[in-house]
């Protein structure tokens, strides 16, 4: 059963998140901070990473580069989730994630982003020969 980590500071937000993806078989982990999210990234290795991208102590965006930055941990897929950022804001492409979604977010769109990069697994972020979906936003 593949593993989703959400860094998301708001608690109801992380709940509901939670529910969706345990419902579609995930097992879920939450992080109410970046730091806290690198921490159980680096002790759990999840499968995919779900982080919003205004959180304390270290943001979505942070959070991000510190995941490409370390060795084991670099090819994560990322899903950055955000009612902060604007259509063609190219940041969180830059920084390493994979998809961009716009809260609010469907479901159905956010199950179906998160089963793509579950079953693309570990894959590179740089150069031409990247697996890296990176597109920002996707579209309800």
């Amino acid at each position: 059963m593949p593993v989703v980590l959400i860094a998301e500071d708001d608690e109801d937000i992380a709940l509901i998140l939670t529910r969706l993806l345990k419902r579609a078989g995930y097992t879920v982990m939450h992080a109410p901070d970046g730091e806290r999210a690198f921490e159980l990234a680096v002790a759990n290795r999840p499968d995919v990473l779900l982080t919003d991208l205004g959180m304390p102590r270290m943001d979505g965006l942070e959070l991000t580069r510190a995941i490409r930055e370390h060795a084991d941990l670099r090819d994560t897929p990322i899903i950055m989730l955000s009612g902060h950022l604007h259509p063609g804001d190219g940041e969180p492409v830059t920084a390493g994630v994979c998809v961009v979604l716009l809260k609010p977010c469907p479901n159905d769109k956010l199950r179906e982003v998160v089963n793509e990069l579950a079953e693309l697994g570990p894959h590179g972020h740089q150069g031409a020969d990247s697996a890296c979906p990176a597109r920002w936003p996707v579209s309800a």
